[in-house]
C-alpha cells in the first residue's frame, strides 16, 4: 500500500524571463552561440507558474531587469528560514548586479536583509530541509559563506563537497521531497558526502546521471506534488512508486542556461 503524502502550502518568488538569454558561458550548459526563444521561454515560465497556482501555492513575482538575463534563476538570489532573509554573492561578475534588484524586493515586502561576505548563491547550494541546512560547495558558494550562513540562521548546517562541474550548484544534484526524504544523485558529490547523504538519508530516492542530466534533480516539491522535467520520466515513475504525484513542467529553454524549474524558484519560508 503506498503511503499517502500530505502536501504543505508554500510562497514562492519567481521572475519573468523577459530578458533571458544566453551571453556568456558561466557553467558546461551555458554555449552562447545557442539561440534561446525567448517566446517559448515565457510559455514556459507561464506554464510553471500556473502549475505552481493550480496546486494552491502563493507565487510573488520581483520585475525583470534589461542587462540581467540570468535574473529568471529566481533560487540564487538568496535563502529565506523563518522569514529571515540571506541574500547573495555572484561567483561570476556578470550576475553580481542581481542582488541588489532581489534585495530591493525584499525589502519592499518587509523583510530585512543579510549580505553575505563571502560568495554564495542562496538556494542554488543552499537546501532547507526543516531541521538543517545542506550546504553545497566546490564550484559556486564558498565554506567561509557556510559559515556565515549557519551564524546567521542558528541553524545545523551539513556541508556537501560537489565534484562534477554539469552539476555545479547542489540543487542540480539534490531536492527535498519532504520532512524526512530527498532525490540525490551520488556521483555528483565527494565519496565522503555520499557518505554523509547515505547516513542522513538511508531511504532516499536515488538517482542516475540521466535523471540528473535531464534536471530531474532540479525539482520543487511541496510533500506530495514534484514538480519534474518531463525528460526525467523514469525518475518521475520511481517516484509515483513512493506515492508522490509528478506534476511534469517543462522548462527545456531554461536548460540552455543550466536551470530548470528549482532555478526559478526562490521559496519564501516565513
Amino acid at each position: 500500500m503506498l503511503q499517502s503524502r500530505v502536501p504543505r502550502r508554500r510562497r514562492f518568488l519567481v521572475c519573468e524571463p523577459r530578458h533571458f538569454a544566453v551571453q556568456y558561458a558561466i557553467n558546461p550548459w551555458m554555449h552562447p552561440d545557442v539561440r534561446v526563444d525567448v517566446d517559448l521561454a515565457q510559455e514556459q515560465w507561464r506554464a510553471l507558474i500556473r502549475a505552481y497556482r493550480a496546486h494552491d501555492h502563493v507565487v510573488d513575482t520581483v520585475p525583470p531587469v534589461a542587462g540581467l538575463p540570468d535574473m529568471v534563476f529566481a533560487a540564487n538570489s538568496a535563502v529565506v528560514v523563518g522569514g529571515r532573509v540571506f541574500g547573495s554573492l555572484f561567483h561570476a561578475p556578470e550576475r553580481r548586479p542581481e542582488s541588489e534588484h532581489y534585495e530591493t524586493w525584499f525589502k519592499s515586502a518587509g523583510f530585512d536583509v543579510y549580505r553575505p561576505e563571502s560568495v554564495c548563491e542562496g538556494e542554488g547550494d543552499l537546501v532547507f530541509t526543516g531541521r538543517y541546512l545542506l550546504a553545497g560547495t566546490g564550484f559556486r558558494t564558498t565554506r567561509e559563506a557556510h559559515a556565515e550562513v549557519q551564524e546567521f540562521f542558528g541553524v545545523p548546517l551539513i556541508a556537501l563537497t560537489l565534484v562534477d562541474p554539469y552539476f555545479y550548484h547542489l540543487d542540480t544534484a539534490l531536492f527535498v521531497l519532504d520532512d524526512d526524504n530527498v532525490v540525490y544523485y551520488p556521483e555528483a558529490f565527494s565519496p565522503g558526502s555520499q557518505e554523509v547523504l547515505a547516513r542522513l538519508y538511508p531511504d532516499a530516492v536515488l538517482a542516475t546521471r540521466e535523471d540528473a542530466a535531464a534536471w530531474g534533480l532540479n525539482s520543487v516539491s511541496d510533500g506530495r506534488h514534484v514538480f519534474i522535467a518531463p525528460q526525467a520520466d523514469d525518475l518521475a515513475s520511481r517516484l509515483a512508486a513512493r506515492g508522490y504525484v509528478p506534476v511534469p513542467v517543462d522548462l527545456s529553454e531554461f536548460h540552455k542556461a543550466g536551470g530548470g524549474i528549482k532555478c526559478c524558484t526562490q521559496e519564501i519560508r516565513s
